[in-house]
């Protein structure tokens, strides 16, 4: 059975593996395909598909998108994406602009609150080949013996809620399901249980989702127990969407998860991509 990944983190954003890493690391476990769906940008995806042609495997251009939803953080996916398309890059470039402001602001935060010796520029040339993100400020201060775990470095200053925390500029759900749709690609609601939302009002969420545009949800996720699956699966039958499925691979910063396998159990068939590309397919 081929299998794939359709959910997969680089250095571009929280990843720890570069993407031509990434695509050796899925051709070593045998996939026909991945996804790689960095938060907001598409920028590693031009490496990941030369060294995915290298490997003789399929990448899937895609993205996370951060969406706000009644003061929740929702995350979208969009998969098989063409990030030329002109109105497209120009939503991703507005993300650029936020991400690098929200990282200097969290700098000087860290600098004038704490005393911590922490500039952009230190940063950049610690990770050179990362587009920065709070988990290399979580990394870099416990590399400079600022706090003893990159956990503990949320819980005490740039996590939600610390005195260090800048929250992230968020698209309305409907603008980021509209980017992607423009450019031709299907949107995904990700690992729906992570919201901890009570059953009617995560069906409200999707059914406001599906009259967007929404072409499927990730009922395949390494957070998943039990009978999850299942009961993501019946919803979406029940909704008329299609199902996704991936790893949330991160390399080094979610230890406990492989790419391809999750903890170790999780199977995406290829099925599923040649599903939601049909999904895709019925609104052009």
């Amino acid at each position: 059975m081929k299998l794939v990944d359709l959910h997969v983190h680089s250095t571009f954003s929280d990843g720890t593996l570069a993407p031509a890493e990434l695509a050796a690391c899925a051709a070593g476990k045998g996939l026909a395909a991945f996804a790689l769906t960095d938060h907001d940008t598409m920028e590693g995806i031009s490496e990941a598909m030369t060294a995915a042609e290298k490997y003789g495997i399929e990448l899937i251009p895609g993205i996370e998108f951060s969406a706000a939803y009644h003061a929740r953080d929702i995350h979208i996916l969009g998969l098989g994406l063409n990030p030329e398309q002109e109105d497209f890059s120009r939503l991703l470039r507005s993300f650029q602009k936020s991400r690098e402001a929200r990282n200097e602001e969290m700098a000087d935060r860290l600098r004038r609150m704490e005393g911590f010796d922490i500039t952009l520029p230190k940063l950049q040339e610690t990770y050179k080949s990362s587009v920065l993100t709070r988990a290399h400020f979580g990394r870099w201060l416990f590399e400079q013996h600022y706090v003893t775990s990159i956990s503990e470095a949320f819980a005490r200053y740039i996590g939600e809620g610390c005195p260090c925390f800048v929250p992230k500029k968020l698209s309305s759900l409907d603008q980021s399901i509209h980017g992607i749709l423009d450019a031709g690609g299907i949107p995904v609601l990700a690992h729906p249980l992570l919201y901890h939302m009570p059953d009617p009002e995560l069906r409200a969420l999707i059914r406001e989702l599906k009259g967007s545009g929404l072409k499927g949800i990730e009922a395949i996720h390494s957070s998943n127990s039990g009978n999850d699956e299942r009961n993501l699966r019946l919803l979406a039958q029940e909704m008329g969407l299609s199902i996704s499925g991936g790893s949330d691979f991160h390399g080094k910063n979610k230890p406990l998860i492989q790419m391809g396998s999750g903890k170790g159990n999780l199977q995406v068939p290829y099925d599923i991509w040649e599903n939601l590309k049909n999904k895709g397919a019925e609104s052009l």
